[in-house]
């Protein structure tokens, strides 16, 4: 299987040539609206829409677990639909969370800022004021998106295989240059073990959110996952009840066949 993320600048027609890249691979796509449909499967799309690719504000970022919960999820989402095969991801950090797969290719497509205002210009029916205000908010966003999310600048070229100017450039000889560098022999497919390994960052994500929604992060209590299926469960509780608890909320997570409870119930001396 091999996978192709294609972030953009807004006003580049990234999205444009992701789809068209993905109809030449014959890959599926996924976008804003494909990733929300599959977390909708997975029963997370609330906290997939409130991630999006905004930055969390200051008060909720610092004093609220809220974010790291939606970015845990969303970042679940990206790892589940990548370990089933061939995918064209646009956006939404997907480079940054498969960049260390060698069947992985990374695009960025850009664009200069006056090329972006006409296309925005053109494409929306908008005044030039109004298209500078929509670029600028899109590239506030991602900036900070990726700083708070991966601590990188989205910008950094070492992060991407291929970059695209699309000032000259149009879709079609984007698309080709894209396909052609997807097919190089550099790019090797991914194994087995890439696929247990994308199983397994899944899983993580989904039980760091847990762990975090639950509070269970602020308790002595920590997990490993073991064989692809199993969970291992260590720590000190203070209650039967408690212990009983998180096993049972670790069993709704799908994936997971087994769980080791290694957790300890532990009453301190002043408890009745």
């Amino acid at each position: 299987m091999y996978f192709i993320t294609i972030s953009e600048m807004l006003g580049s027609n990234g999205e444009k040539i992701a789809r068209q890249v993905a109809h030449e691979m014959g890959y599926p796509f996924y976008g804003e609206e494909e990733l929300y449909t599959f977390a909708d499967q997975m029963g997370v799309l609330q906290d997939i829409k409130r991630m999006g690719e905004k930055p969390p504000a200051f008060f909720q970022r610092f004093f609220s677990e809220k974010p790291k919960i939606y970015l845990d999820r969303l970042q679940s989402v990206i790892y589940e639909i990548a370990k089933q095969g061939n995918a064209v991801f646009f956006g939404r950090g997907s480079a940054f969370l498969l960049r260390a797969f060698d069947c992985a290719f990374h695009i960025l497509v850009i664009a200069s800022t006056e090329k972006r205002i006409k296309r925005l210009m053109d494409e929306k029916g908008i005044g030039r004021e109004i298209a500078e205000k929509m670029i600028l908010r899109s590239d506030q966003e991602k900036k900070g998106f990726i700083q708070y999310a991966f601590q990188e600048d989205w910008l950094n070229p070492n992060l991407y295989d291929l970059i695209l100017n699309t000032d000259k450039l149009g879709t079609e000889s984007a698309t080709q240059m894209i396909v052609e560098g997807a097919k190089s022999d550099e790019i090797k497919a991914c194994g087995v073990d890439s696929a247990l390994t994308l199983k397994k960052l899944s899983l993580e994500r989904q039980l760091e959110a847990l762990f975090l929604e639950e509070g269970y992060s602020n308790l002595h209590v920590f997990f490993t996952i073991e064989n692809e299926d199993t969970v291992r469960l260590s720590g000190v509780v203070d209650e039967e009840e408690v212990k009983e608890k998180i096993e049972k909320r670790i069993k709704g997570i799908k994936g997971i066949q087994k769980i080791i409870n290694q957790l300890v119930v532990f009453k301190s001396p002043g408890g009745v």
